[in-house]
């Protein structure tokens, strides 16, 4: 919670089931009609006016809030609630002509006029005219009693603004950063590299062409702080006039592979997060044949993190959506409690008709562009009679998971700069820091082994992590490509291991620190004890086996192979390697002498560090993390979703009256049979399940029970 939101703020007392609608983009006036609809399909919320600032401010200082007002009655009278968005992300042309400056300068050339998310969000001009359109917005709606919180931009970048302002900001920054010490600066960012070095703040250059991976780097690093800036700062705004009882959100969205996919690069959710009562989602992914339920999770797993374990909004998520993602039937039933089963508070598609005109006309709605009430407007009516009657059981579901992922902005930052197939700036379709991501998370996910998603790059800065847990809490944690990395971090991975942890490092892991500056000691920095190996040489891998020791090879196929990039790993001594178990080796006639993959023991409580030091398939990267669960102790009476691991997918918590709710999820095309390890009752039908007995669940289908 922000510090001045009151705890009211933060209550949601129902699944909040809805959408997107706009009056203002309606081919005609059919708001009665829908509002009929919607109450027909138990929709309880929508969201209104985050797109619409030339409608709302059609010229300056000429305000306009007819369709705003139109919907709060409709709404009011149905007893729908609804969420205000704030409407900053796309600038009427009226702005951009009063000052051309409001648009962003980017790497490209300055940005043209018609695309959302083109400005500078820093811009004075824009930060004035914004404010003001925010003040009349918000002291137009706040009294109205079924405004129930308010989403303030959306999906707030940096947009690759480097106008002259962000710059010399920046140089502000780094002047601070560095407490005004040129000499500091040009030692940690090694600038006397082909004559960077800097002997006069007046000389500082544009960092948009840098060489200089430090530098590009903090640039980077500097831009997602200025989003947090400007979502505080509308927060702020919306807060003078918001009542005790209404929340600020924001529809934070991911790094895009094809959806939702993985770390946003342009914004620091964690530290963005700070300023909200409840962080929000935007969750895309492929469906039909491609549907499964890693993307839905590891939106919710990241998010869920964000404000210290508590509850989030799916604030968007598609109905029909992008063109081949129109759902089979019971898809979108699964995909809806998917988001739920990750501790979502709500599901709400985007958006409730399908519009006529413009960029996003194939984006599909709950509604075609027809308006009829086709089968995916029964089947979110069919979802929403669910929710209305059996969503009490569901609110609140908190998890308190034994395993957690590492993700780092930093990281993610440095290897677009250090490509691991080349090492120098990525491109193309290489594989990137949120694919190593994906990698280990799948991983756990595919054991139906749950996760926390924690904040790296401030680790150890307090005794809790992002989730609002100690990290000596798990018992199993796993670092994908922790690049750069503080000493604040290490020291509590360290002590992580030392106090009885298990950790799981991927290659790439603990290399520089957070400027992005080569540690110049054996790697991993100050880890070497830790893991009981090092390195100092790696190269891509052509045509190199992986040989498993025995243990090992019980998980993994024997016919794996080095993918993408290998580090050569050697025991850290000889009197380390007896207590290095080395998992597996190259096969190769050149690398043959080298581990792959180790395992250490360290200190006296029984903890080990585990490096992997090549990528592989997700075959045996699931392997692997099936192998280190076992060794942490992920096993007893209450680890039973491991069992069903590859016949249905498992997501448990507990809600907000201790019922322990588990949610057995079928994203296949096939039906599935399996016993069911626990007794309870089905939420949504009201049957008794025995343990022992059998279930079967059909293709894409799913249940729900409250254990006994």
């Amino acid at each position: 919670m922000s510090e001045n939101a009151s705890a009211s703020a933060t209550s949601i007392d129902r699944i909040l089931f809805g959408c997107a609608y706009y009056d203002e983009y309606m081919p005609y006036d059919r708001l009665d009609r829908d509002i009929e609809m919607m109450k027909a399909a138990h929709i309880n919320v929508v969201r209104i006016a985050e797109s619409t600032w030339s409608t709302e401010e059609p010229q300056p200082g000429e305000f306009d809030f007819h369709h705003v007002d139109r919907v709060l009655d409709a709404t009011e009278r149905a007893d729908i609630k609804v969420i205000i968005g704030t409407p900053t992300y796309a600038v009427p042309s009226w702005l951009v002509r009063l000052d051309p400056t409001v648009l962003a300068d980017t790497p490209n050339g300055r940005r043209g006029y018609g695309p959302r998310q083109i400005m500078d969000i820093t811009n004075a001009t824009y930060r004035y005219y914004g404010e003001r359109i925010i003040r009349r917005l918000v002291a137009h709606v706040a009294d109205r009693p079924n405004v129930i919180g308010y989403q303030v931009d959306n999906e707030t970048k940096y947009y690759d603004v480097v106008s002259p302002n962000v710059r010399q900001m920046f140089v502000r920054h780094v002047r601070e950063l560095f407490d005004g010490d040129l000499d500091a600066l040009n030692r940690a960012w090694g600038l006397d590299y082909w004559s960077n070095r800097i002997d006069a703040w007046e000389d500082f250059p544009d960092p948009t062409n840098s060489i200089n991976g430090s530098m590009r780097g903090e640039f980077d690093a500097f831009r997602r702080g200025l989003v947090s800036e400007y979502l505080a700062w509308q927060a702020s705004i919306v807060r003078e006039y918001a009542r005790d009882d209404q929340f600020v959100t924001q529809n934070f969205d991911f790094g895009w592979k094809g959806g939702s996919y993985g770390v946003q690069p342009a914004v620091d959710h964690f530290e963005a997060a700070r300023a909200l009562d409840i962080a929000g989602a935007d969750v895309y992914f492929p469906t039909q044949d491609e549907l499964d339920g890693r993307r839905i999770a590891f939106a919710g797993d990241l998010t869920r993190g964000l404000k210290g374990g508590r509850n989030y909004l799916t604030l968007e998520t598609e109905a029909q959506g992008n063109m081949g993602w129109l759902p089979y039937p019971g898809q979108l039933r699964l995909q809806a409690y998917g988001n739920l089963a990750s501790g979502s508070d709500s599901v709400m598609y985007w958006h409730w008709h399908s519009i006529h005109n413009s960029w996003e006309t194939y984006w599909k709605g709950i509604l075609s562009h027809d308006f009829e009430p086709g089968r995916t407007y029964r089947d979110v009516a069919a979802i929403g009679a669910e929710l209305e009657t059996h969503g009490d059981r569901l609110l609140h579901l908190t998890k308190r998971n034994r395993a957690a992922v590492i993700v780092s902005n930093r990281s993610l930052t440095a290897l677009e700069q250090f490509s691991l197939e080349d090492g120098f700036r990525r491109g193309g379709n290489q594989t990137d820091y949120n694919d190593v991501v994906r990698w280990m998370y799948d991983a756990l996910y595919e054991l139906n082994i749950e996760c926390d998603v924690i904040d790296g790059d401030r680790l150890g800065e307090s005794g809790v992590t992002s989730s609002g847990r100690a990290l000596n809490e798990y018992d199993l944690v796993l670092v994908p490509a922790m690049y750069c990395t503080s000493d604040a971090a290490l020291e509590a991975l360290r002590a992580y291991v030392a106090n009885g942890g298990h950790l799981v490092a991927s290659f790439k892991s603990f290399f520089a620190d957070p400027q992005m500056k080569v540690r110049c000691d054996r790697q991993p920095h100050a880890m070497t004890d830790v893991f009981g190996m090092w390195y100092n040489e790696f190269t891509p891998p052509h045509n190199v086996g992986l040989d498993f020791a025995p243990v090992a090879a019980s998980y993994v196929d024997a016919d794996a192979e080095a993918q993408v990039f290998m580090e050569l790993l050697m025991p850290a001594s000889a009197d380390a390697s007896a207590d290095t178990e080395i998992l597996a080796r190259y096969r190769h006639p050149a690398w043959g002498d080298y581990a792959a993959i180790t395992r250490h023991m360290f200190g006296a409580n029984g903890g080990w560090a585990q490096y992997i030091g090549t990528m592989t398939s997700p075959e045996v990267m699931r392997g692997l993390v099936a192998d280190a669960a076992d060794a942490a102790g992920l096993t007893g009476a209450d680890d039973w979703p491991r069992a069903l691991a590859g016949t249905v997918d498992v997501r448990r918590g507990v809600n907000a009256t201790g019922e322990r709710i588990d949610y057995f999820l079928n994203y296949s095309a096939d039906s599935v049979t399996f016993t069911l390890p626990v007794s309870g009752e089905d939420v949504l039908s009201g049957d008794a399940h025995s343990a022992g007995s059998q279930v079967t669940l059909a293709l894409w289908d799913l249940l729900i029970l409250a254990e006994s």
